[in-house]
């Protein structure tokens, strides 16, 4: 019995990972062209960091953490 159920967890999983991998392939990466799509500018991310009530410094510090992610764009020195 329990060569069946690891089994059959190993047939869903082969079949989970099928379609998650047919899904991706389905809609290739196309570049975004709209302002409104990441990466966003540095400026207004501090400024809506500032908006929703966070003080300058973690404003700075929470802008800086969405720059490693890649959902800000760098500041200009």
């Amino acid at each position: 019995m329990r060569r069946l159920t690891i089994a059959l967890a190993a047939a869903v999983f082969a079949v989970g990972g099928l379609g998650a991998s047919a899904a991706s392939a389905a809609s290739p990466r196309t570049p975004r062209v709209g302002g409104d799509q990441p990466p966003f500018p540095y400026a207004d991310c501090i400024k809506a960091a500032k908006n929703n009530g966070e003080s300058a410094a973690h404003a700075k510090w929470h802008c800086d953490e969405l720059v490693k992610k890649g959902w800000v764009k760098r500041p200009k020195s």
